[in-house]
């Protein structure tokens, strides 16, 4: 189920999915992997891996991740290609940028400024075992939801006061100073 959702306060726009068949951890890296970029750049980026031109770093969930050359890129030994993972967040991200362009957001200065990858409910099978046992065969679903802003243009400081303002115990000192 897809639910779409467009903030009115500011220059923002959301999506999310909610009981996503994609595994928790890889889905958690690779949304962890676009955070910071632009959008264009992530599709971009999310592409390329899907290519294998590039890969998806793994900095938390990383018992059993094999070693792959292109990870020294991101600053890290570890990485993989989750080809799932990759196409249902690459699916978010044109999704976001088509709910950004309906609010009227550049998609050219939209860059990605949360994720969140949350556990859902396990889908429970059956694998059956030697012996007439049966077994659990879990499927580690996942909730995801990204929000893109606009970068607002750079503003100018205002020219402030050169008079420096005091802590309360600078200004104590300052009181005790006097009465010497």
């Amino acid at each position: 189920m897809l639910n779409c959702l467009i903030h009115e306060r500011c220059l923002a726009a959301k999506t999310r999915v909610d009981d996503l068949r994609a595994h928790f951890k890889n889905t958690y890296e690779t949304a962890r992997a676009v955070k910071g970029l632009k959008l264009k750049r992530a599709i971009k980026y999310l592409e390329d891996v899907l290519e294998h031109r590039d890969c998806i770093p793994y900095r938390r969930f990383t018992g059993h991740v094999g070693r792959t050359t292109q990870a020294k890129l991101h600053g890290v030994t570890q990485g993989r290609f989750p080809e799932k993972s990759v196409r249902h967040v690459l699916m978010l991200l044109k999704n976001v940028s088509a709910n950004a362009e309906a609010k009227g957001l550049d998609v050219e200065r939209c860059s990605i400024t949360h994720f969140v990858v949350q556990r859902a409910v396990q889908g429970r099978r059956r694998t059956y075992r030697a012996h007439g046992r049966i077994g659990p065969y879990l499927s580690s679903n996942c909730h995801i939801e990204f929000i893109v802003t606009e970068k607002a243009e750079n503003v100018k400081r205002a020219a402030e006061d050169k008079k420096a303002r005091l802590t309360k115990k600078q200004a104590a000192k300052q009181r005790l100073a006097i009465g010497k």
